[in-house]
């Protein structure tokens, strides 16, 4: 019986003093991005990015010179991982030499731009400052790859728009291993082009004459 006591206690007790709860902190919300839009075409469809130029402005002009260049168009999503982040623009479909770069930049990763769930940031080495070409985007929310959580950090630099669903496909592709690289999708997932987008101009709608007066 005595068992039985807390139990009867504690169903009174939530009936006349219903529990109290505290509501969910609202999430911190992301930076709307106020650089140039780059579309990005793959084989598996369409991903459109917006760039942070005010927080990352050494790592966008970077970014928009390869663009410019044509320098992703014909590489590759070369390293994917469900649950963490799709990597690519460095590598043809053969996984042969890497495509030549630029010399890197400097790692901008204290702009207080969070590697989460659609962020788009530089890859690199072991080395803070050793980011050239290749960029990766994040399927999962990454913290851990922020500035000072452990160590310099990676620099986002960019937000996915649309194509989100893109992301999650090419995240999800199987998997294998080339020589030295892991994670490598069995079938290419090519990136077929990368530009910047630039929106067209709204149609201007001709004034309308009217008809002649009639007696």
């Amino acid at each position: 019986m005595s068992l039985l006591l807390p139990f009867v206690f504690m169903l009174a007790q939530s009936a006349t003093a219903p529990l109290q709860t505290a509501p969910a902190p609202e999430p911190t919300p992301k930076p709307l991005p106020n650089g140039p839009v780059v579309v990005i075409d793959t084989s598996l469809g369409r991903i459109k990015i917006g760039l942070h130029k005010d927080k990352a402005p050494l790592t966008v002009d970077n970014f928009i010179k390869y663009v410019r260049a044509g320098h992703y168009d014909g590489t590759i999503f070369h390293r994917v991982i469900p649950r963490f982040m799709i990597q690519g623009g460095g590598f043809e479909p053969e996984m042969g030499e890497e495509r030549p770069t630029r010399p890197p930049i400097k790692n901008e990763a204290k702009n207080a731009i969070s590697n989460r769930r659609g962020s788009v940031a530089m890859a690199r080495t072991s080395d803070p400052n050793s980011a050239t070409a290749q960029f990766f985007i994040s399927v999962g929310d990454n913290l851990r790859l922020d500035y000072g959580i452990s160590g310099a950090g990676y620099c986002a630099f960019g937000e996915v728009l649309e194509g989100m669903d893109v992301v999650d496909k090419i995240a999800g592709v199987p998997t294998t291993s080339k020589g030295i690289h892991r994670d490598v999708p069995e079938t290419a997932v090519l990136i077929t082009r990368v530009r910047e987008y630039v929106p067209r101009p709204a149609p201007v709608a001709k004034p309308t004459t009217p008809p002649p007066a009639t007696p």
